[in-house]
């Protein structure tokens, strides 16, 4: 078998293997050109902290921190700053070559909607060790909003790898100048660098902060919500703003990037030495986001940060993260924005689909 991302059809064929399996069927629009949509089970439990299971197992975890289990069957609120650990409808039972990595996806990074995958006995969050056969769990942590959460909701994602085919920074440079990463000169070191965009636009808007006391945010509802019960706008007049610590915001980067058809990509740190900052929730780039045959002629990265410690000062066109890309085991059937709903496709500075 070839090494690389596993497509769209190869997800097909592991729900057909039961390598995939899940307690209700998975409908076709929970396959992504290169990644399985995750559904929320129908109990959740209310937990002391986030842990990991380590060599104890979930079970005995839930013993040490459940404060109470919560049926979200009809719908149960998730409360901002407390911690849940929800059982989700899919688990897996891969073969020994397949490892898989989980993020969240876009619209949950966007809400400040802090989701992890879990493993049975996990030491690390988000991996999935090859031949890995159990139980899938996401741990959620509303940071900004309270939710309401219901049995099916799609919060977090899953990439399945045979191998890790992480491109080179000479074959990235090489991809660049056959097909244009970016809109711009492109800044390569241990994979594609981006920056943020602090320049003045119509409006004077650069990017939105989270208000720190607002209403419930229902996840089933989109277009839904005025934008400003919840968000003040952000300006830049001098192309600079400073970051609150504790503080989210959602911010744009200055490159329009694109992945082809052939790669898929995920958002990683930079340097903790830029700056104590965290840019990212939602990291994994489809095959065919930006890219002219999908539909896009270059997509901006939406940025998700939250400042630590200490107030930071941040400056228009400053590097702040990285685009790693991997090879695809193969072109996907189904590619970001031209075959599906993409709701990113092409996009700027943009909130999350709950808003109108």
């Amino acid at each position: 078998m070839m090494q690389g991302v596993l497509p769209f059809q190869a997800i097909e064929r592991m729900i057909a293997d039961r390598e995939i399996i899940a307690t209700s069927p998975i409908p076709e629009a929970q396959l992504q050109p290169a990644s399985l949509d995750l559904r929320l089970g129908a109990k959740a439990w209310r937990v002391r902290a986030s842990f990991l299971p380590g060599k104890a197992g979930i079970a005995k975890r839930l013993q040490d921190f459940s404060m109470h289990e919560i049926d979200l069957s009809g719908g149960a609120v998730l409360e901002k700053g407390c911690v849940y650990l929800v059982p989700l409808m899919e688990s897996l039972a891969l073969p020994p070559h397949i490892n898989a990595v989980a993020n969240a996806k876009s619209s949950t990074g966007r809400l400040d909607l802090f989701t992890r995958l879990i493993t049975e006995h996990a030491v690390e969050f988000d991996r999935i060790e090859a031949g890995y056969h159990g139980q899938l769990y996401a741990e959620i942590s509303p940071r900004s909003f309270s939710v309401l959460a219901r049995p099916g909701m799609r919060l977090n994602q899953i990439r399945f790898r045979n191998g890790q085919v992480v491109l080179s920074d000479a074959e990235l440079r090489a991809l660049d100048a056959s097909q244009g990463l970016v809109d711009q000169e492109a800044h390569i070191s241990d994979g594609l660098g981006f920056s943020v965009d602090l320049s003045p636009r119509e409006g004077g808007i650069v990017g939105y902060r989270a208000k720190p006391h607002t209403g419930l945010i229902d996840l089933d509802r989109l277009a839904h919500y005025p934008v400003e019960d919840f968000w003040e706008p952000v300006k830049a007049p001098d192309s600079r703003i400073i970051l609150d610590p504790g503080a989210f915001y959602i911010l744009v980067s200055n490159e329009a990037v694109h992945i082809p058809p052939d790669c898929a990509a995920e958002m990683a740190p930079y340097l903790a030495m830029v700056g104590e900052f965290r840019v990212h929730y939602a990291g994994f780039f489809d095959p065919g986001f930006g890219n002219e045959n999908a539909g896009g002629k270059g997509s901006r990265g939406v940025l998700e940060v939250r400042c630590h410690e200490a107030p930071f000062a941040l400056e228009h066109g400053q590097i702040v993260g990285r685009l790693v890309y991997e090879r695809m085991q193969a072109v996907p059937r189904v590619l970001y924005g031209a075959d599906l709903g993409s709701n990113y496709q092409g996009q700027g500075l943009k909130l999350s689909k709950h808003f109108r």
